[in-house]
């Protein structure tokens, strides 16, 4: 597994719509760089923010269907990089810990704009996982990521990205 202790960063790419043109998450560890193949890029590609912001990390688990443990915790890693780098991006910081996720740049070309965001490591991996409309509603859903399908049942997300217009 991944050391814990060591800092990742974010690529992330937009079309001038918002939309996920691709994004470059990495991590930093034992002295060399490893990048995610989890298929959390490919099902966010084509995808406006707004919506990809809404994906819950269960949801995603259950639809990519991941079972090894590295594969979970990379996942979650990509999962969260990315929604906190569009989260400031929207200006949407209330709950996101400035300390550990930093803009770092943020370009914006012709027909592209680019956010590079540093993360420091996490003080643990979560065991539990509650989503966002439950905290918000002040319930608590314990979703254990490591336990076989991490995930509540439900409607796993759409395949299929909404056009972006």
């Amino acid at each position: 597994m991944p050391c814990k202790d060591t800092a990742s960063k974010i690529m992330v790419r937009l079309d001038r719509k918002d939309c996920l043109l691709d994004f470059d998450f990495s991590k930093i560890t034992c002295a060399k760089k490893i990048a995610g193949s989890t298929g959390y890029e490919d099902y966010c590609r084509g995808r406006r923010i707004d919506e990809i912001f809404r994906i819950e990390f269960a949801e995603i688990l259950r639809y990519l269907g991941l079972e090894d443990e590295e594969d979970r915790f990379f996942l979650y890693l990509e999962w969260e990089a990315l929604r906190t780098s569009i989260a400031q991006y929207l200006g949407l910081e209330k709950d996101i810990d400035k300390e550990r996720y930093q803009i770092s740049s943020i370009t914006y070309d012709a027909d592209r704009v680019e956010i590079c965001q540093v993360i420091r490591p996490p003080r643990e991996m979560p065991k539990k996982i509650v989503s966002c409309a439950m905290r918000a509603a002040g319930g608590e859903v314990n979703r254990d990521i490591n336990a076989p399908g991490g995930h509540n049942p439900g409607k796993s997300p759409d395949p299929k990205p909404a056009p972006c217009r």
